[in-house]
């Protein structure tokens, strides 16, 4: 490797692969990784694949290690209260398995490994969300031995980070972009549960949308895949992020096939290995393997501009594969189309049904040529008919998403053997050890009572302006939150004298996400409120407890954009100072019920929970040319929301809000220390404080709300 293309004197960067099964992982390897990544068996962020057994892995560590391979192992789904007793296992397997590290995104998960498993080297997910210095400083000070940067971070962003902190940094170069902020994204939990938290992602944001038409005109205008993001393939800009003080380049697809993850491993080795006076020929070469792997349109994502027009096509549908055409006509009952790449018998196919957005795939058997006869392979240019399981129509569109070549790769011979692993992985686990670590954590949800509210559950407001501090209200609220930002700090400089007197009451509540050119905006900010007298602070993202940290006396509590599901991640952040913190808005009665119950009477950190808003689904941020803000935009299903920019963001929001109002009694006995009201984005005339104010007294009050997955069930 070229002197340019070090991270620094010595030090090169790492390829860092996927794998979602044993033949991919051999591929991976043979293609030229450096380290492959795999899922955690029932606990990581792409639960819709096939978990490997422990014998597998156990294999996997023992081929990996037979070919100076790194393997790390992706823990780095949200864990409920009751999967603690199974994340203690799979923690005290991988630590003698010694794997080489874990990544994790849940501060429960972090805190057991942490305090139990201190052998375990651990990774900070990109769901951790370390968007800036602070996030990494953070993670560096928690322990971490490596962080996994946001993918919206530019290349000078990155090098302005490295510059500031001690750990290695991984960054994605290659693969699927997610629209919003890793960590950030509740659409998919709205939709049944499905929480992209906890690898379920039904990627609403790759659906088709439609702008609604304002004033009197009805109807929607013609929709499109507003944020259906392309592929990020990054390997042209490798010198400059060795050059920012990358350490590992990572390429996303644990679900891919070995014919992709092959075909993207080779090229990204072949530009890392290439020479001063071979680069061109080199990124020839990767482009062409490139070619080969059948992803989505690509674009150089975040890393030279964050707002870049090439990181969606909305009038393209995003689908993987090479686009073969959309079906002109029936014939028989069969698609017929014009295919503009060749394609054989064997292939894997997937439709695109335009109007409603679904999707299936199947594998080719028959094949058709114009005139009738039957072929087992069509060149491109060439209209054909094919066999297709479902019904289509006319203006579906069509794409190739595997050869046959290619998914014989899945079915050849393998190297790796988990049998002779399987006596191994038997007696990898020492249940005294499980035992004493689930008997620190104390008596299990079920051997404790509740710990019971005395009356109703008190509530706090919660604020995007100054300006509502005056509003009546049809409740007295215990505290008030207010989002600090430049407009509210504007409104709150020119009170003068009367802001102190606000001091008592109101608790600054910080965005979850702080750009690295912001961060100076709120040290100045807070310094000043500092000074004014003001203790309490709710943070978004833990990392902004080190903004905090020279306020005497401070009071730290937790928003729910902290993600915490178990108790364990309550200690974790008792042990970081905080004194409240909301549990996550996605989660469902009985896990709330478990993480209250396993809390006992007198809890380090009391928890809280939002109980009315409107609860942005999407965070993110990117503002493309094709939004409109203030806008409805509505679904194949009818499902209507809105598009609105906070705080730099692009945030969408439910047509109605969430809540658990009718449930404040409920809660208060489940032993929640207060609910918060959040009036943010909402319209607060007259109508809606007298909406509110009939469901605080259990009566229905203007459009029905959502409760989220209170009712239904967290997957």
């Amino acid at each position: 490797m070229t002197q340019d293309m070090e991270q620094q004197p010595g030090k090169k960067m790492e390829l860092l692969a996927p794998a979602g099964t044993l033949a991919v992982f051999e591929v991976a390897v043979e293609s030229g990784a450096d380290a492959v990544y795999i899922g955690a068996p029932a606990l990581n962020a792409r639960a819709l694949s096939r978990d490997f057994t422990w014998a597998e892995l156990a294999a996997l560590v023992d081929f990996a290690r037979s070919r100076r391979v790194k393997l790390y192992v992706a823990m780095n789904s949200l864990v409920k209260e009751e999967e603690i007793p199974l994340a203690v296992e799979t923690l005290a397997r991988l630590s003698s398995l010694k794997a080489d590290a874990v990544i994790v995104q849940d501060l429960g998960v972090y805190s057991l490994a942490r305090n139990h498993f201190p052998g375990l080297r651990l990774h900070a997910s990109t769901l951790f969300l370390a968007h800036n210095s602070l996030g990494v400083k953070k993670c560096s000070d928690l322990g971490f031995k490596r962080v996994v940067l946001a993918r919206e971070l530019c290349i000078k962003e990155i090098a302005a980070i490295h510059r500031q902190t001690p750990v290695e940094l991984e960054v994605f170069v290659h693969g699927a972009l997610c629209f919003a902020y890793s960590g950030l994204c509740l659409f998919s939990s709205s939709l049944g549960g499905r929480s992209g938290l906890r690898g379920f992602c039904v990627q609403p944001c790759r659906r088709r949308y439609t702008w609604e038409n304002r004033g009197r005109k009805k109807g929607n205008q013609p929709g499109g895949y507003f944020f259906s993001m392309n592929d990020l393939a990054a390997v042209e800009l490798l010198p400059e992020l060795a050059r920012a003080g990358v350490t590992s380049l990572k390429i996303e697809g644990r679900l891919r096939n070995a014919h992709h993850v092959g075909s993207v491993v080779k090229a990204y080795r072949t530009m890392l290995d290439a020479g001063p006076g071979d680069r061109g020929a080199a990124l020839a070469r990767a482009r062409e393997l490139l070619d080969l792997s059948m992803g989505r349109r690509a674009c150089t994502g975040y890393f030279k501009n964050p707002q870049s027009r090439d990181i969606i096509s909305p009038h393209h549908s995003g689908n993987i594969g090479v686009f073969l055409g959309k079906v002109e006509r029936l014939r028989q009952g069969r698609p017929q189309l014009m295919t503009r790449a060749v394609i054989q018998a064997g292939d894997r196919l997937r439709v695109h049904r335009e109007k409603s957005g679904e999707r299936f795939s199947f594998t080719l058997k028959k094949i058709q040529a114009a005139n009738g006869s039957g072929i087992k392979t069509a060149t491109a240019g060439e209209r054909i008919t094919i066999d297709c399981p479902q019904p289509v129509k006319s203006g579906d569109p069509v794409y190739l998403v595997d050869t046959r070549q290619g998914r014989a790769l899945e079915r050849r011979q393998r190297l790796i053997d988990p049998g002779p692993f399987k006596k191994k992985t038997a007696r990898l686990l020492d249940r005294k050890q499980v035992a004493a670590v689930l008997a620190s954590l104390g008596p299990a949800p079920s051997s404790r009572q509740p710990r019971r509210s005395k009356g109703t559950l008190p509530l706090w407001l919660k604020l995007d302006t100054m300006q509502g501090l005056n509003q009546r209200l049809p409740f007295k609220p215990e505290q008030v939150l207010v989002t600090l930002g430049r407009e509210t700090f504007a409104q709150a400089e020119k009170m003068g004298r009367k802001l102190a007197s606000l001091r008592r009451r109101l608790i600054w509540a910080l965005p979850p996400v702080i750009l690295e050119q912001d961060l100076d905006f709120y040290g100045r900010a807070i310094d000043f409120m500092g000074r004014a007298g003001f203790t309490s602070w709710q943070v978004g993202h833990i990392s902004q407890t080190l903004l905090l940290n020279h306020i005497k006396d401070v009071r730290l509590i937790g928003d729910y954009t902290l993600n915490v599901l178990n108790s364990a991640a309550l200690a974790a952040l008792g042990k970081n100072g905080f004194q409240r913190a909301q549990i996550a808005v996605e989660v469902d009665k009985k896990t709330l019920a478990d993480i209250c119950r396993h809390q006992g009477g007198k809890p380090a950190v009391a928890p809280g929970m939002t109980v009315f808003g409107r609860i942005p689904l999407f965070t993110a941020r990117l503002r493309a040319e094709h939004f409109r803000y203030q806008a409805r935009f509505v679904s194949p299903r009818g499902e209507a929301y809105e598009l609105v920019q906070r705080w730099g963001a692009t945030l969408a929001l439910p047509d109605r809000p969430f809540s658990l109002l009718a449930q404040l009694p409920e809660l208060g006995a489940m032993g929640l220390d207060y609910g918060v009201v959040d009036l943010s984005y909402l319209k607060r005339d007259r109508n809606f404080f007298n909406n509110l104010a009939r469901e605080l007294q259990g009566g229905r009050g203007g459009k029905p709300a959502s409760t989220f997955n209170y009712h239904g069930r967290l997957l």
